[in-house]
Parts: C-alpha cells; sequence; structure tokens
C-alpha cells in the first residue's frame, strides 16, 4: 500500500489508520504486511463499500480534508469497486524485533 508524500507523517503517528480505495478487486489481504518507508502497513481489515458510504467523516478520518480530495486519490486504474481498509504501522524498531523474533530457534 503505498500513500501521498502529505499522508505519511500522519500514517506514521497513528492519527490516520484507515484508506479508502478503489480498484478492480483487492491488492491486499488482511494481515499483510507492506513497506512504508523505514517500517511497514499492517492490514487490519479490508470490506468492501459503496460510494454513499465515503461520508465527509469517513474522508478525514483518512486524512483527507473532504470527499472530493480523497476520490482524487483513491482510484488506482480502472476499478469501480470502493474498499474500506483500515490497518496500523510499525515503525522500524518495532519491525527488526519483530523480525528478529520470529527468527528464533525455540529450545
Amino acid at each position: 500500500m503505498t500513500f501521498t508524500k502529505r499522508l505519511r507523517d500522519g500514517v506514521r503517528r497513528g492519527e490516520i489508520t484507515c484508506s479508502v480505495r478503489i480498484w478492480k478487486r483487492p491488492h491486499v489481504r488482511v494481515s499483510g504486511r507492506y513497506p512504508m518507508e523505514e517500517g511497514e502497513i499492517v492490514v487490519d481489515s479490508i470490506e468492501p463499500i459503496g460510494f454513499p458510504d465515503i461520508t465527509p467523516e469517513l474522508a478525514r478520518e483518512s486524512g483527507f480534508l473532504g470527499v472530493l480530495d480523497l476520490l482524487k486519490v483513491a482510484k488506482h486504474g480502472g476499478g469501480e469497486n470502493v474498499y474500506l481498509i483500515r490497518f496500523h504501522y510499525i515503525g522500524p524498531r518495532r519491525r527488526r524485533a519483530a523480525t528478529k523474533s520470529l527468527r528464533r530457534k525455540p529450545g
């Protein structure tokens, strides 16, 4: 998952934890990890929604000024399916610690 530069600080600080995307089909999966700068995004949920579900509140929660601002960025390719993706950001230190714990061998 990629984010415009102006949203990245909010994502890193945990202020932005959802994104609306317009795709032909989902490009992410729940529990998937996607690199973002030094850290990574972990997808918590993805659900199909309709255009009427994109409210001014949801647009602001996604880091945009309003619905029109969000829609200018949300469309990727020729898709018409709308998805609400909830996620959290893992910073570089936590990411390294999680990777190390996965590498440890039991015993």
